[in-house]
Formats: C-alpha cells, sequence, structure tokens
C-alpha cells in the first residue's frame, strides 16, 4: 500500500519535470542529470515569466518615483515581500529584509547586534562559511569570541554538547547560530530544542535556513527563533535575492549595516541623518526587482508543489541511491547511514579515487551533475580527526531535487558502480 501511494505522489512530482526548460536540454545527445540542487535549484517557466516581467513591463525603481511604472515596480514588490512573509510565517510584511543572498543576511545580523565585551556566538562545528567567517570576523577584530559545539557520533546535533557550553560560558551567550540542514551531509538539527535551550540561558537564535526551506515548513513565530537567513536561489528563485526574517523589535535592535540611497528619510551636510522605517533602513541602493518577483513566485509555486510532498520525495531518492550503493567496495557516506536522516543529500567518497575526478566522470560520462569538494565547509575537513579519515579531501556530494525521478537515480547508482571499477 505504501509504495502504491508513493507511486502517485512519484507521478505527481514528475509531471512538474515540465515546467524546467532547461531539463529539456541534451547534452551529446543524452538528456542531463542535474544533482546539484544543494548548491542551487533549478527554476520553473513560471519563475522566469515573473522575473521578465519587470523588464518588459514596468523596467524602473520602487519607492523613488510616483509615475505609473514606479507605482508597479513598489506594488510587485511589496507583494513579494507579504508572500515572503507568510510563507515563513513571519508577523508581518514589516519582517522581511531584502538582501543578495542568505550570506548577506547573517552578515546584517553579525554586523547589526549591539555587542558587549565578552559576548560569545556560538555556532555548530559544521556551519557554512557564511554562517562561520562573520563570526571569525568579529572574533578577529576583538569584538566577540566564538566558539562551536562538537557534533554528536554520525556527524549529528548534539544537544548535550550545545548545553554543556551554555552553561561553560555562563550567561555569556549572546546567539546561538546554527544550520537548519547541512548542505555537507543533509542532517538536520533539532530547531525547537535548540530554541528552547537557548532561551534558558537567555540567548538568541539564528538558523541558516537555505538549505532547510525548500523542503522543510519553517515558520518563524512558530518555531521561536529570532532570524532566519534565507535564499533564493536554492528555493527555484532567481539568483541575487535572499531575505533576513524576524520580528519588528529585533529588527528595531540592530544597527544599520549598509547605508545610502533609500535607507535613510534625511540627511545633512552637518553630519546627522534620519535612518528610514523598518525594513526599508536596510535595504540600501537600488533592488534587485527582478530577482524579488521571481522570489515570491517562486514560493508560490512550491506551495503548489507540497512541501511535505517535496520531504517525503527527496527521502525515497536518498534511501534509492543509498541502498542501490550499499554493497560497493571502498564507498563511504558521510554522516548517517540512515538515508532517513540525510534528506536529499548523499555526500560520499570511493577510496583510492580522487573526489573531484569522480564528479568529472560523472558529468563527461553521463551528464551526470554533481558537485565536489569541500562545500564551502572547509572548517569540518580541517579538523584533525577528518585530515586522517578518507574525507579529509573532500566529498562527492549528490543533492536531490524533486524534480529528479527514481529512474535517475539508478542511473547514477549504476554509473557510481561502474567509476568504482575503474
Amino acid at each position: 500500500m505504501a509504495l502504491s501511494i508513493f507511486k502517485r505522489k512519484e507521478e505527481n512530482l514528475s509531471k512538474y519535470r515540465e515546467d524546467f526548460p532547461v531539463l529539456k536540454r541534451q547534452i551529446k545527445n543524452k538528456p542531463i542529470i542535474y544533482l546539484d540542487n544543494a548548491c542551487m535549484s533549478l527554476r520553473p517557466h513560471q519563475v522566469i515569466e515573473k522575473s521578465n516581467e519587470y523588464y518588459e513591463q514596468f523596467p524602473g525603481c520602487a519607492g523613488r518615483s510616483n509615475h505609473q511604472i514606479a507605482q508597479e515596480v513598489e506594488k510587485a514588490t511589496q507583494e513579494a515581500r507579504k508572500k515572503i512573509a507568510e510563507f515563513f510565517g513571519a508577523e508581518s510584511a514589516k519582517c522581511v529584509v531584502f538582501t543578495k543572498n542568505c550570506t548577506e543576511a547573517i552578515n546584517l545580523v553579525a554586523n547589526g547586534m549591539r555587542f558587549q565585551k565578552g559576548d560569545v556566538i556560538l555556532t555548530s562545528d559544521k556551519e557554512h562559511n557564511s554562517n562561520l567567517l562573520p563570526w571569525l570576523k568579529l572574533q578577529n577584530a576583538g569584538i566577540i569570541k566564538h566558539d562551536f559545539v562538537e557534533s554528536a557520533p554520525e556527524n549529528e546535533f548534539s544537544l548535550e554538547n550545545l548545553e554543556k557550553k551554555l552553561r561553560h560560558h555562563g550567561g555569556k551567550v549572546k546567539l546561538v547560530a546554527v544550520v537548519y540542514t547541512s548542505n555537507l551531509d543533509g542532517v538536520t538539527a533539532p530547531v525547537k530544542e535548540i530554541v528552547k535551550l537557548a532561551r534558558e540561558f537567555g540567548a538568541k537564535v539564528l538558523f541558516d535556513c537555505a538549505q532547510a526551506a525548500q523542503h522543510h515548513e519553517i515558520k518563524l513565530k512558530k518555531l521561536g527563533a529570532d532570524f532566519i537567513a534565507v535564499s533564493s536561489h536554492k528555493l527555484c528563485g532567481p539568483n541575487g535575492v535572499g531575505a533576513l526574517i524576524s520580528t519588528e523589535k529585533n529588527l528595531e535592535l540592530l544597527n544599520q549595516f549598509i547605508v545610502g540611497g533609500e535607507t535613510v528619510k534625511d540627511s545633512s551636510l552637518d553630519g546627522s541623518y534620519v535612518p528610514e522605517s523598518i525594513p526599508e533602513r536596510f535595504e540600501a541602493g537600488l533592488q534587485n526587482y527582478p530577482g524579488i518577483m521571481g522570489f515570491g513566485a517562486a514560493l508560490e509555486y512550491l506551495e503548489k508543489v507540497g512541501i511535505d510532498n517535496i520531504q517525503k520525495h527527496l527521502l525515497k531518492l536518498n534511501e534509492q541511491a543509498t541502498i542501490g550503493l550499499s554493497d560497493v567496495k571502498g564507498l563511504q557516506v558521510l554522516g548517517p547511514q540512515l538515508a532517513a536522516k540525510r534528506s536529499g543529500i548523499y555526500s560520499f567518497v570511493l577510496e583510492g579515487k580522487k573526489v573531484h575526478e569522480v564528479s568529472l566522470l560523472l558529468n563527461n560520462l553521463h551528464n551526470i551533475m554533481v558537485r565536489s569538494g569541500a562545500h564551502c565547509v572547509h572548517s569540518w575537513f580541517n579538523k584533525p580527526e577528518q585530515q586522517r579519515s578518507v574525507f579529509k579531501d573532500g566529498t562527492v556530494r549528490a543533492s536531490f531535487g524533486f524534480y529528479n525521478t527514481l529512474e535517475e537515480v539508478d542511473t547514477f547508482v549504476r554509473a557510481v558502480k561502474e567509476i568504482s571499477r575503474l
């Protein structure tokens, strides 16, 4: 019964492939198999058309002029802002700050928070550089102290170690900043428990949701976090746009990070200026209007597909890959051995073979597009215990999207087995 139910969902999700123009492309007379979704998702034509609408219909500035085109841009931008607020459960559209990406959103918090001497920022030990370097930079400047929570066995988040660190720093932890779902191995953190522990010690919480937002329902108020950061390009949306989502109260506590046009109501040569209201005070300069519009359209599209459907489909694809490759000699998977704990990510090494060579062979022989290397989590691979392991040079990472099929996974499995025998 369970299998037949999945098959119906498989058919339902497969129909969405028709919406993605690039999936019709062939290279050397063979279709492409795109398994690099953890880096960037593909875009359906609905998103492409919505972004193009800006250039074709009203290519002007929002909030700067009062003519018809400017009014249309303003309306489209605010409609997208409202959609993003609803999608992520923010208390109002004012709580959505547009950024270039998740990286800039985290930097906005890092450079906007008002720190006191001795403040500590806690992260996990496997953060993407986007949620590590902003804190290291502040530590190197003597502004804060950075510390990290060691992972549990199989690279899962350790609540026990988090509590130990919170107690060790004795109320000095200002912020717990953790990746929701890791791009390294697909492991999802126990986010609600993290929030609860942080609150007991008076710390605020930021989640890097770039990897998680497409296949987890994330509602800020329900989650109880203070800040979440997201990127459009991992949500079937355009490049160059993301968002910091918070509460009005928390945003009022942030200093301005980048200032300039549109961030002030007034300025004077005597050195004074009046900051704009939230969220515009944080959105300096001309915004990525087509990207913002496409971002809103992408979230509408994902709602149509269904976040729960996406999550179930990714787990099924990962299970298929995990079972199919379980008997390959010398293959080791990074993270939990259970596919159900790795969302849509299958990150692995083949002993005796360089990760970049494996990814190139997958591409050149079968048009299978994966990523290889450290996946912007260099700090994890540079840990002494990892430098002594088979993972010292990184991994090959296949990451599945909801438009991928079981047949594509079977092709991937056969290809890896072929390469393992070379």
